[in-house]
């Protein structure tokens, strides 16, 4: 006699009715695509009505403890500062759209020069903190941003892509690009830097109809005084744990100061709800309580390229589960989009970044991979312009 699988182990559970074709189709040509799997067109079902230019607005969506880093006194709180920042940020990138949708979604996959402006208020002294995101490649997709919160002498600024592969069961997601969180010193005494690295992922529940979103591999946080601070998602306690008892989005973090290995800080636990000082017990993250969502202008008031005026109509028929209607909408933006290629393609001309100019070396990402042997040893980066006028602090 056959075992019969449980409803949630039943292949296509997540699915809707009215998809399970477009899914079964959809499913069959990432088992037999090779190549990167962001070319594909997914159905409208699995998509989430957020693009992925607003994605940067995770990094400070608890913009207490991105302000909280100014505030530390010297090099090893403020590396231990933006560590907690940090984990912090994790569960806002990988696994809200889980607990909103039901499931992770494919982010709506941005049009060349698609724009995203936002900030979250000052409260209790905490200063402004301002975001500029630009989509500034569309093919491969990569999308830029600059975060600041000038009162506090803040500014990270970074790019973002994706390598997708398909690999017994999974999505592969390889993270391209990194980030550089720069801090004003207190008394004028110049500035100190961060380079942040980005874990790769990996995204199961593809066969069942239902994705969600894994962390794999290492991480780095270097700070050019010499400290550094590491994030393993795959620590022994982590592995395997569908199969023999791991632990979902378990993590080890250790601290290690300048031209030692010796760590002066462990941290473990789970990145989507808290995480502990490994030797005190003391609580370090605490990220099961609400998050401030960004402040953004009212529709009305956005450029046509704005990221929700843009996708309005595609984001209303995914969330009122009027998948035609998305599906009508989204491929009207695909087709302007690809009518603009032909028209500069024929005019010899090229789009033309707003905010960010491209560099083909970081400098600081060489600088500061060197002192933990960064692999790749060089990365390119977008630098933000500075032409972007944000909301008066109130």
């Amino acid at each position: 006699m056959a075992c019969s699988q449980t409803p949630s182990e039943m292949p296509g559970e997540g699915v809707p009715a009215s998809q399970k074709t477009s899914w079964t189709s959809f499913v069959k040509s990432i088992v037999s695509f090779s190549g990167d799997l962001s070319s594909l067109t997914a159905p409208p079902f699995i998509l989430s009505p957020i693009s992925l230019t607003e994605f940067p607005a995770y990094w400070c969506e608890r913009p207490g403890l991105f302000a909280a880093i100014a505030d530390a006194k010297d090099e090893q709180e403020r590396t231990i500062a933006v560590l907690k920042w940090f984990i912090s940020t994790l569960k806002g990138q990988y696994t809200s759209r889980n607990e909103k949708l039901g499931s992770e979604k494919k982010p709506l996959n941005p049009v060349l020069g698609e724009l995203f402006y936002g900030y979250w208020p000052d409260r209790d002294g905490r200063g402004q903190t301002n975001l500029v995101v630009e989509q500034v490649s569309h093919h491969p997709p990569i999308t830029a941003y600059y975060i600041s919160n000038p009162s506090k002498g803040l500014a990270l600024q970074g790019h973002s892509a994706q390598k997708t592969s398909f690999s017994s069961g999974s999505i592969v997601v390889k993270q391209i690009g990194h980030a550089v969180l720069t801090v004003d010193l207190p008394d004028g005494n110049g500035k100190e830097e961060f380079l942040i690295t980005l874990p790769r992922l990996r995204i199961d529940g593809i066969w069942y109809g239902s994705p969600y979103i894994e962390l794999t591999g290492v991480s780095y946080i270097q700070s050019s005084s010499g400290w550094l601070s590491t994030i393993d998602y795959e620590a022994k306690e982590a592995r395997g744990w569908l199969s023999f008892g791991g632990k979902s989005h378990f993590f080890k973090a250790v601290v290690t100061p300048p031209e030692s290995s010796t760590p002066v800080k462990r941290i473990e636990g789970y990145w989507h709800e808290t995480s502990k000082d490994s030797d005190t017990g003391e609580l370090f993250t605490d990220v099961r309580g609400p998050k401030e969502e960004v402040t953004v202008g009212p529709l009305e008031q956005m450029l046509d390229f704005e990221s929700r005026k843009l996708w309005q109509h595609v984001a209303r028929g995914i969330r009122e589960g009027d998948y035609e209607l998305a599906s009508r909408e989204k491929s009207k933006i695909e087709n302007e989009q690809r009518q603009r290629r032909r028209e500069e393609q024929a005019a010899g001309t090229k789009w033309q970044l707003k905010h960010f100019e491209h560099i083909d070396s970081d400098p600081v990402y060489e600088r500061l991979g060197k002192l933990f042997n960064a692999n790749p040893p060089k990365e390119d980066a977008y630098v933000f312009m500075h032409n972007r006028d944000f909301p008066p602090s109130v």
